[in-house]
């Protein structure tokens, strides 16, 4: 179908001169890419979480950006803003970081409630709002949102209004150990992840062709049979009894364009039920909150999906 497989193929081709292995999350960087998605990044430190989207932003020709977050991070000092120009007696605003494609917003859970909040218009409009004006952010820009799943001393948990805003909550583990040979190896040889320029990586995608990837995304067909099945995961979470917070209509939406952009890197010209459960926990995990009780028993919104999926009749 189209172009869309060979620059997905591309892409990961590029990708593994930096990263090795990921397969799966590099995916679901690449659906993340072709639905305008943002991402929720999560795994211990040490897994490559910057490196990738470092790299990926050179793969694609796109300006990178990276905020850390600390607890005394304010919504300025990622929005931008206003200062009095001595010389020509007029304010100006002077733009913040904010203002790039991709944007690595490293440790998310450790910045305040009210800087969470200043990120909240930029995902949802792509604008940002400073001092009575509206700005424009880039057609390509996108969150990618690291946060570490161990510490939780000095963090504050992501507020459920934001969290339904990131497309996906990508889960990067530990690499097999095949794969953490090849890494040791690959560094043993003299790789340095703070060099980037000595590694070879040529771009194979302009902006032009990420809008013609994403245009074929659009077109890619969903039979009423599959809608309806889309539909069913979202409500079954919505009555399921471990459940306190099930999906809601946008996480049905977003479960229905990641699936249509992973068809399209597969392919195909349609979706079939294989590609609505191959993204059901990546869109979902994050939307589901657990009752008390279901956390004390130890389960997870994964299992949650497992079990719903298991349930919900496959259309054919």
């Amino acid at each position: 179908m189209g172009i869309t497989p060979e620059l997905s193929e591309h892409i990961r081709r590029e990708l593994a001169k930096t990263v090795v292995g990921q397969k799966e999350v590099i995916d679901q960087l690449l659906i993340g890419l072709l639905t305008r998605g943002h991402l929720l990044l999560e795994g211990v430190p040490g897994i490559a979480k910057t490196l990738l989207i470092k790299s990926l932003a050179r793969v694609l020709r796109l300006e990178f950006r990276r905020i850390q977050c600390t607890p005394d991070l304010m919504p300025s000092d990622a929005i931008g803003t206003s200062t009095y120009n001595l010389a020509t007696g007029a304010w100006a605003f002077r733009r913040g970081p904010i203002f790039t494609d991709l944007l690595l917003v490293d440790e998310i859970n450790r910045t305040p409630p009210k800087t969470q909040a200043a990120f909240l218009e930029a995902m949802e409009e792509r604008q940002v709002s400073a001092d009575g004006s509206t700005y424009a952010l880039s057609p390509f820009f996108a969150v990618f949102a690291t946060q570490n799943p161990i510490e939780f001393e000095g963090t504050y948990p992501l507020p459920e209004a934001e969290l339904d805003r990131f497309l996906m909550k990508v889960v990067m583990g530990y690499p097999s150990p095949e794969e953490e040979l090849a890494v040791l190896q690959r560094y043993h040889g003299g790789f340095d992840a703070h060099r980037l320029d000595e590694v070879g990586i040529e771009p194979v995608a302009d902006r032009n062709l990420i809008e013609q990837a994403r245009a074929e995304v659009q077109k890619v067909a969903v039979q009423d049979q599959v809608l309806r099945y889309i539909g069913t995961i979202a409500q079954r979470s919505r009555t399921w009894p471990a459940l306190a917070l099930g999906a809601s209509p946008r996480a049905a939406v977003a479960l229905l364009l990641a699936a249509k952009a992973l068809a399209a890197i597969r392919g195909r010209d349609f979706v079939t039920p294989d590609e609505v459960k191959d993204v059901t926990k990546p869109v979902l995990r994050h939307r589901l909150l657990l009752k008390s009780e279901a956390e004390l028993e130890g389960l997870s919104p994964d299992h949650i999906m497992e079990a719903i999926l298991a349930g919900v009749e496959v259309p054919r």
